[in-house]
């Protein structure tokens, strides 16, 4: 997936947070990380668990992406991770940290 820069609401200083509506953990009846919400429940892949685990509403997007650079290295991971957070904005999963 492919997203123009004019249309991307995450830059590298923005920092993202879960949505206050949805819940990420890890559901041992589903074997995987998932996405609650009071209308039910995503289950992720563990590209997108992984980005997701490191949504915590203190690291910049650019962090994120040196995290998992670090945890996977040799990776080409910048244009993956902007997509997902694109995706993930879309779908009201994650939002930027208000007051930046």
């Amino acid at each position: 997936m492919e997203i123009k820069a004019t249309t991307r609401v995450y830059s590298a200083a923005t920092v993202p947070q879960i949505a206050p509506t949805k819940r990420f953990q890890w559901e041992e009846a589903q074997n995987c990380w998932v996405i609650l919400y009071p209308e039910g429940m995503i289950k992720l892949n563990s590209s997108s668990a992984e980005i997701m685990k490191r949504i915590d509403g203190r690291r910049s997007v650019a962090e994120i992406i040196a995290d998992l650079k670090q945890a996977y290295p040799g990776a080409e991971l910048d244009n993956d991770v902007y997509a997902f957070m694109e995706v993930a904005h879309e779908q009201q999963w994650i939002r930027p940290k208000p007051g930046q």
